[in-house]
């Protein structure tokens, strides 16, 4: 209704992130997010955004980026250029990237590294135009991730055969 901002999660969000800051070319970033797992405290407002006015969970379940392109944008900036698609429409965004941060190893090991990313987009440019006249246009994507390099197969799968 244009008084305030309503800040939402989504709770169920996978991925992989190939990142080589020596090969910018070859680093990618896969992303899939469960649309029904979008939480704003209210579960009222939450329903409604799940519903067909926006989301429409029940026909478009998923929200997926796939990048095409990374880039540096100064230090410690980055900027990854991707498909992101939402309620069926895909689109070119640009993700601004704080970091990744230098990496540290964890007791067993791992590497960990973590960044930030953001973007603006217009909900109507993905075909939700619901209730256009109290929830304003733009929407601002804010992404907090911690990227893990492990040293051994990921968790529930046997090593490689001849390692340990």
């Amino acid at each position: 209704m244009g008084i305030s901002t309503v800040r939402g999660t989504f709770t169920k969000v996978s991925g992989d992130v190939n990142y080589s800051p020596s090969d910018l070319g070859g680093s990618s970033v896969d992303i899939l997010i469960d649309a029904k797992s979008v939480d704003a405290r209210v579960e009222m407002r939450d329903n409604d955004v799940r519903s067909d006015h926006f989301l429409d969970v029940s026909k478009y379940p998923t929200i997926t980026f796939k990048s095409k392109r990374l880039a540096a944008a100064g230090a410690g900036k980055l900027k990854f250029t991707g498909n992101l698609t939402i309620h069926g429409v895909t689109k070119e965004v640009v993700l601004d990237v704080d970091g990744p941060t230098a990496p540290v190893k964890d007791p067993k090991g791992n590497s960990h590294m973590g960044a930030s990313a953001n973007t603006k987009i217009n909900h109507s440019d993905f075909g939700m135009t619901g209730m256009s006249a109290i929830v304003g246009d733009e929407v601002t994507i804010l992404i907090d991730v911690e990227l893990v390099q492990r040293l051994g197969p990921p968790p529930g799968q046997p090593p490689a055969p001849g390692t340990r």
